[in-house]
Order: structure tokens, then C-alpha cells, then sequence
């Protein structure tokens, strides 16, 4: 600092001399004799000034060392952010856990004969239109069920198929008990109480029990920092573990009356009638969803591994991928085109995770390869859990609007904008609700 400042003022006396020299100069020859060496200290000054404050070499070192630095920093809170949003998504928030646990004390308080929902004669009716809903989340299974009636034309001609696990099958009971959908059916099935999926039938049922499997989930690597968690944290989603996840393979199983059903995710809300969805000629395909690819991401090549044999001899890695949430699917085609079984084949390939890592995403675009009928996009539009520039006006003319991501809108974490879309379904004012402070 004291070179630099004994540097300005050296600058400052240099600049007065030159500024005093050439003050009443017209031309040269009006210059005073000492004039020519004033002006050559000058130059010697501006020559040490550049050098001692403008050494390009080394500010770009220094540039260089700065932006490394900062670019480390934030490649560690990506990873801790990207941690920490796993780690959001994945836990129930205290209020919907209370209302679960409130719900089921309430429910198993009641006598058998006051646990029967009306018109069970239409859950078999196949002139009626039927929807299947898996989940262990009670309020967003409730705002599903009451978008969609509350959207409907006719509401007394929609069957609502829901499954839970033996958790919540208590609470899902009492919940729609307490809150009937006005004229509509609904019904609710425990997953546990289906014998036939067992591992000796259910290939992904037998692989979740395996050691090795378990070794996958839960130790991932045994992490010991915050960041070298991130990027395994994705594989210990219980959502993955979870045979509710898996049982959209398995619908006419579930449904062997039925010849089509309108399977809906727990994170989505119907803003629209959807009974036109019946009425869509899937020309012979099996399942009608929602194209997803753009011009080079959601091709098969983003979820599935082209680099093993099996992959790249069955499948175009450019083919376009569709969104699991809401399917129409025809489950007399399914049943004549074998849709478990080729479900099966593929599962029991994947047992070291070798064709895809995890999820039902990848399993579902292999087992309906070929068989997929693109829908509508106005009947499907995604990306309100992780995106934050889905167009307005997209959302406000969708059927369905789906919170797919980490951020859906029941958690702390979801992005406000999108939130009201999921709110004005949920009933604020029930006394459960207010209860549990939700």
C-alpha cells in the first residue's frame, strides 16, 4: 500500500508539471527547454505505474484462482441442495402423519357394519368409468378423488379403485367414511391382502428382499458426508421399496372384472372432465399417455442402458418417452398381449441393475414399447414438482396437472406458485385438518 501510495502522488506531481509545461503552449517551439525532459519522467512514471498495477498475468492468475474457487463452492451446494431436497421429499410432514394416525384410532373405534362404503354393485359395472389410485398419502388421495368429482359431469358414473398398505388402510377408510365423493363410488383395498403377490410371482417383489438389494438402498455406498450423500440418497426413496409403486404392472390382476381403467398418480390434480378419456380410440395399443420428449431429452436413451446388448437390440434409443400419472389403459388388450408377463421378462433381467437403476418409469416404457398411443397434451401436462417455468397457460387449460418431481405441494418445499392449483381441493376447514394444524 505505501509503494502504491508514494506511486499516486508521484503521478499526481508529474501530471501538475506536464499540465504547468503545456499550459501557454501553442506548438513545440513554445515549449520551455526542459519541457521535453518533464514529459520523458512522465513516461518513465506511467511505464512503472502500468507495471506495478496493471501485470495482466498475474490478474488473470488471480481471476483464474477466484473463479475456481467459486465454482468448487458451488458445485458444493448443488450437492448439499440437491441432498437436502431428497431428503424433504422423502419425509411425511407432522400433519399428514397426525391425521393418518387420528384417522385410523377413529376408524377402528367404529363397529364392522358402519366400515362398508354404498354401492359396492358398481365396482364391477364396466359400463361405468373406473379409476385406480395407489397411494399411502391420505390427503393427497383425498384431493385427487375431490378434483375429479368435483370436475365431473356426472359424478354418480365414476368408481374410484383405491389401494393402500396396511398403514394407512385404516385412515383411507375413515377419510372417504367421513368425506364421501357426493354421488360417485369409491372403494379401498389393502396392497398386503392380495396373496397373489407374493415373491414366487413377482419378480420385483422377490428382489427387494434380497440382501443384496437391501445392501443397494440402504447402504449406498455408506456415506459419510452431506455431500457424498447426494447422489445416493435417490436410490433410499421409500417410494422405490414400496409394492404400491410396482402394482400399476399388475391391474388386471387387481381388476379382473374390468376391461378398461383410468390409472391417476397421488400427486396429480384434475382440473376438467375426463370422461372423454374413455372414448379415445387407443388403436389396439394397450396404454394411452402423454408424450414427453422435446427435441433430445425423455428419449428411451435417458433411462434406459443403451451400452448392454439386451437394450440396444430391442429398442431405438431416440423412441420418445410418455408420463406414468395419468393412463388410460385397455385391459382386455393387455391380458391378450401378455403386458405382465413381458413386465416379468424384463424385471427378472434387471436383477443387477444392469438395463435401468431404478424407478417404474423405465420397466413401463420397455414393457409398452410399441404399445403406447400418444394422448392429447392438454390431457396430461407435468413438471410442476421440480420446474419452474411450465407456462400459465398451459397449466390453466390442462385436465390433469401433475406435481411430479421432489417438490410436491403438500411439503414445505413446493413451489408457491403452483400450490394453489393443489389447495383449492383440500377441505381447510375439516376438523381433522384444523386439528393437525395442516
Amino acid at each position: 500500500m505505501k509503494n502504491k501510495l508514494e506511486l499516486y502522488q508521484e503521478l499526481q506531481s508529474r501530471l501538475k508539471e506536464s499540465q504547468h509545461a503545456l499550459s501557454d503552449a501553442i506548438s513545440d517551439s513554445d515549449l520551455n527547454h526542459s519541457s521535453h525532459e518533464q514529459i520523458k519522467t512522465m513516461g518513465q512514471v506511467l511505464s512503472k505505474a502500468r507495471g506495478q498495477l496493471y501485470d495482466c498475468k498475474l490478474v488473470t492468475g488471480k481471476l483464474r484462482a477466484m473463479l475456481q474457487t467459486a465454482d468448487e463452492q458451488v458445485r458444493s451446494l448443488k450437492k448439499q441442495s440437491t441432498f437436502l431436497s431428497q431428503l424433504a421429499a422423502k419425509t411425511i410432514p407432522n400433519g399428514i402423519h397426525c391425521l393418518s394416525m387420528r384417522l385410523t384410532i377413529d376408524y377402528y373405534l367404529l363397529p364392522p357394519e358402519k366400515r362398508k362404503f354404498p354401492m359396492s354393485d358398481n365396482l364391477e359395472n364396466p359400463s361405468l368409468y373406473h379409476y385406480a389410485l395407489f397411494s399411502d398419502n391420505v390427503l393427497a388421495a383425498s384431493v385427487v378423488v375431490n378434483s375429479t368429482v368435483t370436475n365431473a359431469k356426472d359424478p354418480s358414473k365414476h368408481v374410484f379403485h383405491l389401494v393402500t398398505d396396511k398403514l394407512n388402510f385404516g385412515a383411507m377408510n375413515m377419510w372417504f367414511l367421513l368425506n364421501p365423493p357426493g354421488k360417485a363410488t369409491i372403494h379401498v383395498q389393502n396392497v398386503d391382502d392380495f396373496k397373489w403377490l407374493n415373491s414366487s410371482y413377482c419378480p420385483v417383489l422377490r428382489q427387494l428382499e434380497s440382501a443384496k438389494m437391501k445392501e443397494y438402498y440402504f447402504k449406498a455406498g455408506h456415506p459419510t458426508t452431506l455431500t457424498s450423500s447426494a447422489s445416493n440418497m435417490k436410490y433410499r426413496n421409500p417410494k422405490y421399496l414400496s409394492m404400491l409403486n410396482h402394482l400399476r404392472f399388475y391391474l388386471p390382476e387387481v381388476y379382473p372384472k374390468l376391461d378398461k381403467i383410468l390409472f391417476l398418480d397421488d400427486d396429480i390434480v384434475v382440473q376438467k372432465d375426463l370422461t372423454g378419456l374413455w372414448a379415445v380410440d387407443l388403436q389396439g395399443k394397450v396404454n394411452g399417455a402423454v408424450e414427453t420428449c422435446g427435441e433430445s431429452f425423455h428419449r428411451f436413451d435417458k433411462y434406459l442402458n443403451f451400452s448392454n446388448p439386451h437394450i440396444a437390440r430391442n429398442f431405438d434409443p431416440n423412441a420418445c418417452g410418455w408420463a406414468y400419472g395419468m393412463n388410460v389403459f385397455d385391459l382386455k388388450e393387455w391380458k391378450r398381449k401378455d403386458i405382465t408377463g413381458i413386465y416379468h421378462k424384463w424385471q427378472n433381467m434387471n436383477e443387477d441393475r444392469v438395463l435401468w437403476k431404478l424407478g417404474t418409469l423405465p420397466p413401463g416404457l420397455m414393457t409398452f414399447y410399441g404399445l403406447t398411443h400418444p394422448l392429447n397434451k392438454s390431457w396430461h401436462v407435468l413438471g410442476l414438482g421440480y420446474s419452474p417455468t411450465v407456462d400459465r397457460s398451459l397449466i390453466e387449460n390442462a385436465a390433469v396437472v401433475h406435481f411430479n418431481g421432489n417438490m410436491k405441494p403438500w411439503l414445505e418445499i413446493a413451489m408457491t406458485k403452483y400450490r394453489p392449483y393443489w389447495k383449492k381441493y383440500v377441505k381447510h376447514n375439516h376438523p381433522y385438518l384444523q386439528n393437525c394444524k395442516l
